[in-house]
């Protein structure tokens, strides 16, 4: 009972800040679905070239038609002259919507007790209320990849679009098995383990993970046997890796361990994705080699090792880029994964140039994900996610003026902005005080 209070209590503190915003805030505008033409912008398909002065007709959900002086007929006008329509911006991994706080456990549900649990899936956790999901979109990054951590096989990953009342309202069309493969580096420069402790450490984790992979392939070769079975719901989960109905996202840093990992994934023919790859430039021939996707970021972080150059995390996805690896970026992060634009900024401006630092947080991450046919691109077709800026949204300059998730208009609003307005014109302000 006790504990029960303290939740209550630690619930109440959260939200009379929110309830009481809420009385202040005026007319609530909801996302709002419809038929809406974008009129006179320079439109940059990713996959199709860039359209002067065009426009693009959005209807029921999905781009109806993009080009030229289209008719408006009874849809809703949004003259962009002087403006840019992109597809929306997908972050290749995040903790968004899993973490409100992070100084507070209770709203923490990125991550589970125990080392395998691929079972336990992200996209069930996802809280779409959470007050950092507006403040991301209107930064034009419309869809994330929602990633559980914590032990071997911590859980399962799933691809959200940021609009919607529930987490199925949400999902959007991928899923992945995460796996935290044996590292054998340092965890970082506060690590006093010995070399010989950190290589029996590597070397048991690996036998864990070798033995783990034995138990599944032995579970899914007795269910396609029709072996009646005891449900186990983890080896269940990684059976649907090992039969290819989901890919593995394999987490992995380090130079050597990335060979390992791309060794180990090979033995074990199964479809994977490389996640993190900080080290990846020093063997990105060897990426290439295997043809494993890559997704790697943050950018905006330090060198992994003392002795590298400054910008080694900078200058990562354009070198494995150039050496012929598929490149995907992330942000990694949870309120901040806003800053994903950035974090391509820096990639593009350190070697992987704009035009495929755009490809990295749009149409090669759709590929990466499957869902090429729906996101990723301004194409006749495909879903209506995209916004509308400014400017080029990797410049902090840049105003993002319009965003669409799946056809709904979202509102540009979210709290960040909400208390920017109140504070510019503070009334009753200082001058109450005499001040």
């Amino acid at each position: 009972m006790k504990n029960l209070k303290n939740i209550f209590y630690t619930f109440s503190l959260i939200m009379l800040p929110l309830l009481a915003n809420a009385q202040f805030d005026g007319e609530f505008i909801k996302p709002r679905n419809g038929k809406f033409l974008l009129q006179n912008a320079t439109i940059q398909t990713v996959t199709k070239g860039i359209i002067e002065h065009g426009s693009v007709l959005i209807v029921n959900g999905k781009i109806e038609a993009v080009g030229q002086n289209l008719l408006a007929g009874d849809a809703e006008v949004i003259d962009c002259t002087g403006q840019f329509i992109y597809p929306g911006m997908m972050d290749g991994g995040s903790r968004l919507g899993l973490v409100e706080v992070n100084s507070l456990p209770e709203t923490q549900d990125f991550a589970e007790i125990g080392q395998v649990t691929p079972n336990m899936q992200a996209l069930m956790a996802v809280n779409p209320n959470s007050v950092a999901i507006p403040v991301t979109r209107v930064s034009g990054v419309t869809t994330t990849l929602a990633m559980p951590s914590g032990g071997l096989f911590p859980g399962t990953a799933a691809l959200i679009n940021l609009n919607g009342y529930t987490p199925d309202q949400m999902y959007a069309g991928f899923k992945g098995v995460v796996l935290n493969f044996p590292s054998s580096a340092r965890r970082s420069t506060w690590d006093r383990r010995s070399d010989e402790d950190i290589k029996k450490e590597a070397e048991k984790a690996q036998k864990t993970l070798n033995e783990i992979w034995e138990r599944a392939t032995t579970y899914h070769q007795l269910k396609n046997a029709k072996a009646e079975l005891q449900f186990y719901p983890e080896m269940d989960q990684l059976s649907k890796v090992i039969a290819g109905e989901l890919p593995l996202l394999v987490e992995v840093n380090a130079a050597a361990d990335i060979i390992a990992a791309v060794d180990w994934i090979q033995s074990k023919n199964v479809k994977a994705i490389l996640m993190g790859v900080a080290e990846g430039w020093r063997v990105a021939d060897k990426i290439a080699e295997a043809k494993l996707p890559v997704v790697t970021g943050p950018m905006l972080s330090i060198p992994t090792r003392p002795s590298d150059r400054y910008d080694a995390a900078y200058t990562n996805p354009g070198k494995m880029a150039k050496a012929g690896v598929k490149v995907v970026i992330r942000s990694n992060d949870a309120e901040n994964t806003r800053n994903l634009p950035f974090n391509a900024a820096f990639a593009a401006a350190y070697g992987m140039g704009k035009e495929e630092a755009l490809k990295s947080v749009t149409i090669n991450a759709a590929e990466v994900f499957g869902v090429a046919d729906r996101l990723g691109s301004i194409e006749t077709g495909k879903d209506a996610t995209l916004f509308v800026s400014t400017g080029d949204p990797f410049e902090t300059k840049t105003q993002i003026s319009h965003v669409f998730i799946d056809g709904y208009r979202v509102p540009m609003s979210n709290r960040h902005i909400k208390l920017y307005q109140e504070f510019l014109e503070r009334s009753p302000g200082l001058e109450k005080n005499g001040n």
